[in-house]
């Protein structure tokens, strides 16, 4: 009888262990499994950015843009040859979803002019990380890289009548249509080396979500001075970079500031409506 009697206090032990591990809604114990303190909601990923693929490089450039910022163009007879010009060269890439580009390199009578062009989409591997923030971070580096001097105080200029050509920092209002039949020469003129004050590099409004101009001079030397006017902003997730060089043939003669900054930013506006569209 002893030994009966110990068997049925085991079971019982049993049966209460039991009843004790699957509580129920109305006693307010975990029904699922769950650990406790946790909600039973999965965390939401972050958002993934606007664009899944990107323009092609080459052909997103219009022929009068590229008459503006390459007039060597228009100069060439040849019409096989011009339109090999027009084309362009893409940029090497192993994943054109990803990263394309394109280059284009013309000589004119004046100077030898470059144009490059580049698209990244951006995209976040972190799942707390949208794509657009991944984007914020790449363009951040790239403001930081290009070192663009503090903005000037505008105060005293603001009280004052602001000269008829004088360009403003929003894009919208600091554009003039570039003349494709100008002459070439009228690209380059032999002003000081010096940047005037309203178009040193600076940030951008009105141009994507977030972008910014570079100009810089090469240094003096037995050469020619080179221009290299940068473009870059950022419409989402993805980063859009414009550089845009000249160097004039001949010693002394320095591009001219204005003209380049006016058709990089032309073109900007073309490339972002082309992410628009």
């Amino acid at each position: 009888m002893q030994r009966k009697a110990y068997v049925s206090g085991v079971a019982a032990l049993l049966a209460a262990l039991l009843a004790g591990c699957t509580g129920s809604s109305d006693d307010g114990g975990p029904t699922d499994g769950s650990n406790p303190g946790d909600s039973g909601t999965a965390t939401a990923a972050a958002e993934p950015g606007r664009y899944r693929t990107l323009p092609e490089p080459c052909g997103s450039v219009e022929p009068d843009t590229l008459d503006a910022l390459l007039p060597g163009i228009p100069e060439v007879s040849d019409e096989e040859q011009r339109e090999k010009l027009y084309e362009g060269t893409a940029t090497l890439t192993y994943d054109t979803d990803r990263k394309v580009g394109c280059r284009w390199k013309v000589d004119s009578a004046a100077a030898t002019d470059h144009l490059f062009i580049d698209f990244e989409r951006v995209v976040s591997y972190d799942t707390a990380v949208s794509d657009d923030s991944q984007a914020e971070d790449v363009f951040a580096r790239l403001r930081t890289e290009a070192d663009l001097p503090e903005p000037a105080d505008t105060d005293a200029e603001s009280s004052g009548s602001e000269s008829p050509d004088k360009p403003t920092d929003a894009v919208s209002n600091s554009l003039t249509p570039s003349d494709p039949d100008a002459s070439p020469s009228s690209s380059a003129t032999s002003a000081p080396d010096t940047t005037p004050a309203d178009l040193q590099p600076r940030l951008l409004e009105d141009l994507g979500d977030e972008a910014f101009l570079n100009d810089v001079l090469s240094s003096a030397g037995s050469t020619a001075k080179q221009r290299t006017v940068t473009v870059a902003f950022r419409t989402s997730n993805v980063v859009v970079t414009i550089q845009y060089e000249e160097q004039p043939a001949t010693v002394g003669v320095v591009p001219d500031s204005k003209e380049m900054q006016d058709r990089a930013l032309n073109l900007a506006i073309e490339l972002a409506e082309t992410l628009a569209g």
